[in-house]
């Protein structure tokens, strides 16, 4: 019997208890809603800490009519940068009651997002964060949906659902930047998607590639410095370590000097150092190089590669409550939030 009693459920009712405040209180702070002094809620939170205390989810979304679980949708998990995103989003959403259903989707396909979007099932999840590729055909009526949404990543939303993502063309102008306060005067870009059409990436309004590409092209601009066509650099949708070295590879061979590359990805970035110390290049007094997303290999590299920070430790937990206040209701406008990168500073630029 002594067994069974130390193994009894920490109810709600103990920590009331326990703090000498009313079952409101407490549940309000187990919420974090409602109003109480500083004293009062960090007096709560030490009982809930001491007694171990845990929600009964189940019971709590049951009262709600909710499943307690909410969808991440990513065209895959190869990447590093959206697995990344799928371990925050996981810890962001578990810090907050809820468990993650990750799903991936074939990019570009009759069983892409849209086909996710037109089946969700609200039976076995309460909203979804949709990471939405650049090659998805998505068009404004297929983001019209009856569920809770959030988009990540550089897609337009066209205002219709939350859009949460970091300012790509701020970060690329600031990486552009780096290299040239740091003497680089010819840059060479990896990771080019399409044609380059310099006047229709300066008006780009969302991808990846063509937000970095505008931020390049403006920040040279703002300088004087003109994009010279020929160090573009394309690997299509490739963004691979060997993308990276291939096209580097081709840019050395082409004999057009350059003394710094701006890679699209850190995975990019890595096979483009490959194939300049392969070529007796020296990094970073010939060629400076930087790459974007900050991935956990960047810093452990021969040498270790300066990136922009993916930001992943602001949008995973800033989608997650955007798509639990819709899901409570609190949150009703669609909204785009934004944040800028910074510079990783490592040894392969000056």
């Amino acid at each position: 019997m002594a067994d069974n009693a130390e193994k009894r459920r920490v109810t709600l009712r103990d920590v009331a208890q326990e703090a000498e405040v009313s079952l409101k209180t407490a549940s309000n702070v187990i919420n974090g809603s409602g109003r109480m002094s500083k004293a009062t809620r960090e007096r709560v939170e030490a009982v809930i800490e001491r007694l171990g205390y845990q929600v009964n989810m189940a019971a709590r979304n049951l009262s709600r009519d909710h499943t307690g679980v909410i969808t991440l949708a990513v065209p895959s998990l190869t990447p590093p940068y959206l697995a990344e995103l799928a371990n925050r989003t996981i810890d962001a959403a578990r810090q907050r009651g809820y468990s993650v259903y990750v799903t991936t989707y074939a990019e570009g396909s009759a069983k892409g997002a849209r086909d996710l979007l037109r089946n969700f099932n609200s039976t076995v999840s309460d909203g979804m964060i949709l990471s939405m590729s650049e090659v998805e055909d998505i068009a404004p009526d297929d983001l019209r949906v009856d569920f809770p949404l959030v988009v990540v990543g550089a897609r337009t939303t066209w205002g219709i659902v939350d859009h949460v993502t970091p300012d790509d063309v701020h970060a690329a102008a600031r990486a552009a930047a780096y290299l040239y306060d740091r003497g680089s005067t010819r840059l060479a870009v990896v990771g080019m998607r399409g044609e380059y059409d310099e006047a229709a990436l300066c008006d780009a309004q969302e991808g990846n590639y063509q937000l970095r590409m505008r931020g390049v092209i403006e920040e040279s601009r703002r300088r004087g410095i003109a994009i010279d066509s020929r160090l573009i650099g394309r690997t299509a949708q490739d963004w691979s370590i060997g993308a990276g070295a291939r096209v580097a590879q081709r840019l050395i061979d082409a004999g057009m000097p350059f003394d710094g590359v701006i890679a699209l990805n850190d995975q990019l970035a890595i096979g483009a150092i490959a194939a300049l110390r392969a070529a007796g290049v020296a990094i970073p007094a010939d060629v400076q190089v930087i790459g974007f997303d900050n991935i956990e290999e960047a810093a452990y590299l021969q040498i270790p590669l300066t990136s922009m920070d993916s930001r992943l430790d602001w949008t995973a937990p800033t989608a997650v409550d955007r798509i639990l206040g819709r899901i409570d209701g609190h949150i009703t406008e669609p909204e785009l939030l934004t944040t800028e990168s910074k510079v990783i500073a490592r040894k392969s630029t000056r």
